[in-house]
């Protein structure tokens, strides 16, 4: 398996803002068939270094996450989303 990790720190990390962005990362279950495992979290500790919310993702495969990023929900609709909101976007991916 392969797991993807995105950290997103907004542009306004306002609660709404944060609210709605967090929707809209899980509004990709269901929709996009090659994730295995989503999960969206938001930040509790407000630290200097804490970026606003995670996204932990697994798939089966490095094929199945080169399939995922150019998913028309996920690249037309969700990362471009994400990308005209956020300050800073940080992904690492693994083996697992």
């Amino acid at each position: 398996m392969i797991a993807h990790i995105v950290l997103f720190t907004l542009k306004e990390s306002t609660p709404e803002g944060i609210e709605k962005a967090k929707e809209l990362l899980l509004s990709m279950e269901g929709k996009v068939e090659m994730l295995r495992q989503l999960e969206v979290g938001v930040d509790v500790i407000r630290s200097p270094r804490s970026a606003d919310i995670a996204l932990y993702t697994r798939f089966d495969s490095l094929e199945d996450l080169q399939a995922y990023q150019v998913h028309p929900y996920h690249a037309d609709t969700v990362a471009a989303y994400m990308r005209s909101v956020c300050s800073s976007v940080v992904a690492a991916d693994y083996h697992c």
